[in-house]
């Protein structure tokens, strides 16, 4: 006799680890990249929202609840390495926080730069603390990602791009100081997150596209790469913001990451052909296009993208960086409905009938 009770739904982390196994989890996982919109939610400024751990703790709670996504992001932004080393951070009311101005200004500013001390540091402290504190809250149900620059894209906040470029050509010697400070400060920072309760580390590197950087240093940027996070006690995900990622795809792999971030530059069907049973796909919603969307809008898309990534596995639907703050609930709410309705495995989108997941 057939039973006619259906299976319970997966926890989120068990829907993202039978992903990333390149199988077919009860539905496609969703990351919902929302790392400012708990401000919102809380009542309180981007500035003050990041001042404290609970905070940010309580704020990725709340858009666990409310958008019922697979993963929580609590991590402030990539300012937070350059300030780390003693870098100015620039606030908006309207926006992440970015880099200000560089420390890096002279050669001696190379030659006596320390890797940062983590337990004397703040804005790192205050990260460990909101992992430790989400960890306790979500236990092994939901996976809490991490997140590190790489020391080879570092270097644009530490002193501006156009000198790191003329640094990478013209003193060798200076870039490789630079770079080993940087690699011990990401591997420690990395690890200390894995150690609070990480599920997962995001290396962020800009830089490891062939649309920003020439093919003669992009090999030293993927060698940085597979060097970093074989150090790493944890899976990794890279991501290279909004670069084209198929044209160095290969090179990915290599690299031993499990994720790789991706963006509207790429096509998504070539990149599920060229990834499959191998690489995880993490995107590509446009999260600029996002701000206009109609909640019609946004289920077709998402439709459409779970149509051309998710079968067998080995995707997450995922923004393509992070949700800027003008993307309001009902768009939000949209996609989440959204993936719940046309992301069940198996036949992702062939239907939308039935029980959502």
């Amino acid at each position: 006799m057939i039973s006619g009770k259906a299976k319970p739904a997966m926890t989120s982390m068990e829907r993202v680890l039978t992903t990333l196994g390149h199988k077919e989890p009860d539905r496609v996982p969703l990351s919902l990249l929302l790392t400012i919109h708990g401000a919102r939610e809380l009542g309180l400024s981007i500035r003050e929202y990041f001042s404290k751990a609970e905070y940010v703790a309580e704020g990725q709670l709340r858009m666990l609840k409310k958008y019922r996504h697979d993963c929580v992001n609590p991590f402030c932004a990539a300012a937070t390495a350059a300030e780390a080393f003693g870098g100015e951070v620039i606030w908006y009311e309207d926006g992440s926080p970015n880099s200000g101005e560089p420390i890096i200004k002279t050669e001696k500013d190379i030659l006596s730069l320390q890797v940062p001390e983590l337990s004397d540091t703040p804005c790192l402290v205050r990260m460990l603390e909101s992992i430790r504190m989400l960890k306790e809250k979500v236990g092994d149900e939901v996976p809490i990602m991490g997140i590190a620059v790489s020391p080879f894209s570092l270097p644009v906040m530490q002193m501006g791009f156009a000198a790191y470029i003329e640094l990478m050509h013209e003193r060798p010697e200076l870039f490789n100081r630079l770079i080993e400070v940087n690699q011990e400060f990401c591997v420690a920072w990395a690890n200390a997150q894995v150690r609070a309760g990480a599920t997962a580390v995001c290396y962020f590197d800009a830089l490891l596209s062939p649309a920003m950087t020439a093919s003669v240093h992009l090999e030293t940027g993927f060698r940085i790469a597979r060097d970093t996070l074989a150090r790493i006690n944890s899976p990794s995900a890279i991501h290279m913001a909004t670069a084209a990622t198929l044209p160095v795809i290969e090179e990915v792999i290599d690299t031993g990451a499990s994720i790789i971030g991706v963006s509207i530059m790429d096509d998504l069907a070539e990149l599920k052909a060229a990834c499959r049973g191998r690489l995880t796909i993490l995107g590509n919603l446009n999260g600029v296009e996002m701000r206009r969307w109609t909640p019609e809008q946004a289920e077709n898309t998402v439709k459409e993208t779970i149509a051309t990534a998710a079968s067998g596995g080995g995707f997450i639907l995922a923004d393509n960086g992070e949700i800027p703050w003008q993307v309001g609930e009902e768009v939000l709410t949209a996609v989440s409905d959204a993936v719940h309705k046309w992301g069940r495995y198996p036949g992702c989108c062939r239907t939308g009938q039935g029980e959502e997941i």
